[in-house]
């Protein structure tokens, strides 16, 4: 009993953990198309990790030759991935030490290889959704000194590397929030609510208005105007055929498994029809 109720409490826990972190990030996730039986879109995502991505990540629990498996030839990939000097079986690895990405960037960048499944929460969002939002909701941030913030990450270190396909576009983030309470005051502050502006070059612009008579909870939406709508259309297929093969690097057997399991169920389904008429059976004559 004392053991049950200690398993009870450690589920609670987890369930209540992962409540909390995916309440903290700093933005609801988008749900990301999946895409993951489209080699044409699995293609393309591995063209744009190998060319964006693997500057400063690396994907060490992936290797070169493992992306036959989406439909690409050796010379394929000798011809359009592979640019320093890697063989085709080579681990997807990157020149930049980790000492020297901590050195010059205050710290490593992480590998991707399963970087969709990190940031998975149990009973909650995915890490595919996380990586597609977060690579969606970069802005220009004069106040930050890589240029650029994000609200899934905010104060992100990493600066938008794929802001030219992207093109240039504004965020207003409008929030709900109590005003700052006075000395000697007893009572609610009460409430305000501030608009703020960032134009394309980052440039931020805030409006205040008290607000007298709110009696609600503490808000923020943000919504983002695209200055280049074609740009940004473009981008937001690129960014679903990138967190597309990203998904797929981080469990490239995912199809069979749930294959497989279709294929067990099947069976437990078979076995338990057989078991129960074999127990009818040997028990008929008994009374």
């Amino acid at each position: 009993m004392i053991m049950i109720k200690k398993l009870m409490g450690a589920a609670a826990m987890l369930l209540a953990c992962s409540a909390v972190l995916a309440a903290e990030g700093g933005a609801p996730l988008d749900r990301a198309p999946n895409h993951v039986t489209d080699m044409a879109s699995l293609q393309n995502g591995a063209k744009l990790f190998v060319n964006h991505c693997l500057n400063c990540h690396s994907a060490v629990a992936m290797r070169y030759n493992k992306l036959a498996e989406i439909g690409l030839t050796d010379a394929q990939i000798k011809e359009n991935l592979l640019f320093t000097g890697e063989k085709v079986g080579d681990l997807m690895t990157i020149a930049m030490k980790p000492a020297d990405a901590k050195k010059w960037l205050g710290v490593a960048p992480p590998d991707l290889s399963l970087i969709t499944r990190a940031k998975s929460v149990n009973a909650g969002p995915s890490g595919v959704d996380y990586v597609y939002t977060y690579m969606r909701t970069f802005y220009r941030d004069a106040g930050r000194s890589t240029g650029w913030n994000n609200l899934v990450y905010p104060n992100v270190g990493m600066p938008h590397v794929m802001w030219e396909d992207q093109g240039p576009r504004e965020l207003t983030t409008v929030a709900t929030r109590p005003l700052a309470a006075k000395e000697g005051d007893t009572g609610h502050p009460g409430w305000e609510k501030v608009t703020t502006v960032y134009d394309a070059q980052g440039y931020a612009t805030v409006k205040r208005e008290p607000l007298a008579e709110y009696h609600g909870h503490a808000t923020s939406e943000s919504k983002f105007k695209a200055l280049d709508p074609a740009r940004a259309t473009a981008y937001e297929r690129q960014i679903a055929d990138l967190t597309n093969f990203m998904s797929w690097m981080a469990e490239p057997v995912q199809q069979q498994r749930k294959t497989l399991g279709v294929f067990v169920l099947l069976f437990l389904g078979i076995f338990f029809l057989v078991a129960w008429r074999l127990n009818a059976s040997y028990w008929k004559h008994v009374r």
